[in-house]
């Protein structure tokens, strides 16, 4: 070999092995190049990008990302999937040496042990991915799972988390990882790791629902092979596709995406590979078609994702190129599969989830509790109420965070003592005697929250708000959205959508063609009227109403 060529394969060996941490083995990572040097733009670096992240400009960061094929040893994501990930934390940052103080707690020193570490019991073995780490990686990868089972004992199951703590290693030290990991748990405002098994099994039935709408030849498709164990038993290893087949570049790639825009990104690829596998297997000759007919469809996507056909760009441009498929659309799937799930006998693995008409009766504690600080609710009224609440609410323990005939009417201190709860329970009783009401899915601080384009967000909130009545009528109000049929053919229109908003001068429960509950800054004044939210009637029969006590619920460690 000449000793120039030489020369610059070990040159291009030194980089490689220089953009990776030493707990990494970069032997086995392949470099990919998606097109010939000067035929794109050149590649943003993070000094480019940065203001973009510090002015909240989600959408051109979005665009950018997703335009930017940064190869596998660029040294960008060291900076930029640490940033991305604070974008998500949920409440004040981490102090320096936080993670290390919990390691001393959990461990007793801050020294890798020598004897495997014990996994928390949400991880199970064959989600322990370390793609390229070391020995020594893999036993970071575990220091720092076993720490956020430590910090998050509400994670009762949770299959990602391990697979994109060892990615995040690849590009970072082990504290700085641990503060990606912390606030994609946490995060409030998107969906990154599920953490039980009822939202895991949410996850693969809303893939499946999407898939038959916004790739449904390729659902068909995978239908049709999947034979006798039906594409159901497929659709359940749909992050598997992703996180354990697709070539290491692939998904990293696709984790640049995912750090920025939520678990989205993980279905429109997932949509993205149907959509593959459906092109290169349709014709019955093709390797595909006789792979997923000898050995099954399930060994054959996979083998397909192992063996990816298309580059990073095409397969990231097949996905964001769906049309139709909103963030809004893929949050109402979710929402409904989640509502039905929790509200019918359904069995998820062995564990039988039982319907709420014989569980989830208010403890006698909570009607105690109820008794004690309500100025509206008899037991009757609160059995009923609580037999429309989301069944994981059911098991918390009500407590009263504001009410008029204790702390005045005032929002700005309806604001400060409730503002960072979620969910909140809305409790009104009128001059009239009329009793209604809202489940406020969302914090109230929401309000403050500003869009893609740096504008406040007049509505927020999601389809488990819903309002009721329990005087003079009892009924409850779900989001209309929930009542769409399961292909999902009818659309919510935006009208439709409108859950929650609040300023500094009034409150408003359902929007569109009108407002089901509007209260004054004063809350002594309010009105009702029929809203496209709800489809409700107007809680009081005059709709102008005079509050005689505003009561707000909060849940004990909800």
């Amino acid at each position: 070999m000449p000793a120039v060529m030489l020369s610059a394969v070990l040159e291009e060996e030194a980089d490689l092995y220089e953009a990776f941490p030493p707990h990494v083995d970069p032997s086995g990572i392949t470099i990919l190049t998606d097109s010939p040097p000067g035929k794109k733009a050149p590649l943003k670096t993070y000094e480019e990008i940065q203001p973009l992240i510090q002015q909240g400009r989600k959408r051109d960061l979005k665009l950018i990302i997703r335009e930017n094929s940064w190869p596998i040893n660029s040294p960008i994501r060291a900076s930029l999937w640490p940033a991305l990930c604070r974008q998500h934390q949920h409440g004040k940052s981490m102090l320096d040496g936080f993670y290390w103080d919990m390691v001393t707690q959990v461990f007793g020193t801050v020294e890798l042990p020598d004897k495997p570490i014990m996994l928390p019991p949400f991880v199970e073995a064959t989600h322990c991915l370390g793609y390229h780490l070391t020995r020594k990686g893999r036993a970071v990868a575990d220091r720092v799972v076993s720490v956020l089972g430590y910090a998050c004992p509400d994670i009762t199951y949770s299959p990602s988390l391990y697979p994109i703590t060892a990615a995040l290693l690849h590009f970072m030290p082990e504290e700085e990882c641990y503060h990606c990991m912390a606030s994609l748990v946490a995060s409030k405002e998107k969906m990154f790791i599920t953490q039980t098994k009822l939202l895991n099994e949410v996850t693969w039935k809303t893939v499946m629902q999407i898939a038959k709408k916004h790739a449904k030849s390729a659902a068909q498709h995978l239908s049709r092979l999947s034979g006798a164990i039906g594409p159901e038993r497929i659709y359940a290893d749909w992050q598997w596709w992703i996180l354990a087949a697709l070539p290491f570049p692939h998904l990293v790639r696709v984790l640049d995406c995912f750090f920025h825009e939520g678990l989205k990104v993980f279905y429109r690829v997932a949509l993205a590979i149907l959509i593959l596998f459906h092109k290169h297997s349709t014709n019955q000759n093709s390797e595909w078609y006789a792979e997923a007919t000898k050995n099954g469809v399930d060994h054959a996507i996979d083998k397909f994702c192992r063996n990816m056909p298309a580059s990073p760009t095409k397969l990231l441009r097949t996905a964001f190129s769906i049309r139709a498929l909103s963030s809004q659309y893929i949050s109402r799937v979710f929402i409904k599969t989640e509502m039905t799930l929790k509200s019918k006998q359904v069995i998820t693995g062995n564990r039988l989830v039982r319907s709420r008409s014989s569980d989830n009766l208010p403890t006698s504690q909570s009607q105690v509790n109820i008794q004690m600080m309500s100025h509206t609710l008899t037991i009757r009224e609160l059995f009923t109420l609580w037999s429309w609440l989301p069944v994981r609410i059911t098991m918390y323990q009500p407590v009263l965070l504001y009410t008029t005939e204790e702390h005045g009417c005032s929002l700005t201190t309806f604001y400060v003592r409730v503002e960072h709860h979620e969910p909140t329970l809305l409790m009104i009783k009128t001059c009239n005697n009329e009793v209604f009401g809202a489940y406020c899915s969302t914090r109230w601080f929401e309000r403050n929250q500003k869009d893609e384009r740096g504008n406040r967000q007049a509505y927020f909130g999601t389809g488990e708000t819903f309002l009721f009545s329990l005087q003079p009528i009892r009924a409850k109000y779900p989001w209309v959205g929930i009542a769409e049929d399961e292909d999902g053919d009818s659309k919510t229109s935006h009208a439709s959508s409108l859950f929650m908003a609040a300023d500094n001068k009034m409150i408003t429960i359902g929007g569109g063609d009108g407002q089901a509950i509007w209260m004054d800054e004063n809350i002594r004044y309010g009105k009702t009227d029929r809203c496209s939210t709800f489809n409700n009637p107007p809680l009081c029969p005059s709709g102008d109403f005079e509050i005689r006590v505003l009561e707000v619920y909060g849940f004990a460690g909800a």
